[in-house]
């Protein structure tokens, strides 16, 4: 607990990722508040904490990893206690927003699931949301409060840029949605920007038939952005066009490591030299694979907390990134 005046700052987590949240308390100076949580025979989750939240600005930290159903309902019924515990504020911080890439309808009669989400979270009591790299920003308009965008480029590029050399590097969007977010890589950089251009096969539903290379990658480095990273299929077949278009070297750069199924498969046996993911999630450092380096985010957080509570400026920790 961290107090400033009348104000009393406590911070929770759930079981999602426990090491993150004590990193995010490291870089606090607090303690994580003492919790009791644990699943009753038929799966039912039960939380209660252990020290009084009477009056305290609250903020809930949860990532959504596997299994992602689970993990929303604890950080719902701890909402929900804080609530009922008569805490001033609550802020849900959800590093990786579950649900995130159902921001929209394709077809009739499909859900707008990360719209559910939101309101999911406002119902059970949320004040403000705070998440890292949104799989897009009109999920922003989606919570009728305030929402933190925070962003992982500036570190993922740091440490890119900091080990190549930087005349002989391309950036590169896996595809057209991910271009700006390329763009801004590339301004950081100082680097060219090259794009995937995946052609699908009309008759077969989600099959990309092929890949073009846009720009200039014959005997460079070439870093594949990307937000996030789930089965490992499109970001492999990417790299591969890339080295087919006469890449010297491909890695991938990626916020959130979801690396489902036969991911771990996938990056071990791929010709990228290397993946660099943040600690958004718990996969990636757990799948223990020599080429996958893990950056954290916890200091991010924690600086993000502490203008939060101290009403300063989130957005200013992000200058010129968008």
């Amino acid at each position: 607990m961290k107090t400033t005046g009348e104000k009393k700052l406590m911070l929770f987590s759930g079981r999602a990722h426990p090491q993150l949240a004590e990193e995010v308390a490291q870089q606090l100076g607090v303690e994580l508040v003492p919790t009791k949580a644990l699943d009753f025979a038929n799966g039912e989750i039960y939380v209660r904490y252990l020290n009084s939240v009477r009056g305290s600005d609250a903020f809930v930290l949860q990532s959504h990893t596997a299994p992602i159903n689970q993990w929303i309902m604890e950080q719902l019924i701890m909402i929900d206690a804080l609530k009922r515990a008569s805490a001033r504020s609550i802020t849900v911080i959800m590093p990786f927003y579950g649900y995130a890439r159902q921001d929209k309808k394709h077809l009739g009669r499909e859900p707008i699931s990360a719209r559910l989400v939101a309101d999911l979270l406002k119902t059970a009591g949320a004040d403000r949301l705070m998440s890292v790299d949104l799989h897009t920003a009109q999920i922003q308009g989606f919570f009728d409060g305030p929402v933190d965008h925070l962003f992982a480029l500036p570190m993922l590029a740091d440490y890119v840029g900091g080990k190549v050399d930087r005349e002989r590097l391309t950036v590169v969007s896996p595809d057209a949605g991910r271009v700006r977010v390329a763009d801004q890589w590339s301004d950081r950089l100082g680097a060219p920007l090259a794009i995937i251009h995946k052609r699908r096969d009309p008759n077969v539903a989600n099959q990309v038939a092929s890949a073009e290379v846009v720009g200039d990658v014959k005997d460079r480095t070439c870093v594949l952005v990307d937000d996030m990273i789930d089965t490992a299929g499109t970001i492999v077949a990417a790299a591969d066009a890339l080295f087919e278009a006469g890449a010297a070297d491909v890695i991938v750069a990626a916020t959130h490591g979801v690396l489902s199924g036969p991911a771990a498969d996938r990056l071990k046996n791929s010709r990228v030299s290397e993946f660099v993911f943040t600690n958004t999630l718990p996969t990636p450092a757990a799948l223990n694979l020599d080429k996958v380096t893990t950056l954290s985010i916890a200091p991010s957080i924690a600086a993000a907390i502490r203008e939060v509570f101290e009403d300063g400026s989130v957005t200013g920790l992000f200058e010129g990134v968008h």
